[in-house]
């Protein structure tokens, strides 16, 4: 099992990219556009965790 490092603070904002895409591949399902969908939900997931990184930084 890999070690942690203790030193490195965790990055929950990281969490956001995954959950974009899937509602970004939810939401391509409801239009009948996954493709679509998914880039802009993996759009919207870099673009939340990018603010709240530099919220934090303040």
């Amino acid at each position: 099992m890999a070690k942690r490092n203790k030193d490195k603070k965790s990055e929950p904002a990281a969490l956001f990219i995954p959950a974009g895409v899937l509602i970004g591949i939810g939401m391509g399902f409801a239009y009948d556009n996954v493709p679509a969908g998914t880039m802009i939900g993996l759009g919207a997931g870099f673009l939340v965790m990018a603010v709240i990184m530099l919220l934090r930084k303040r």
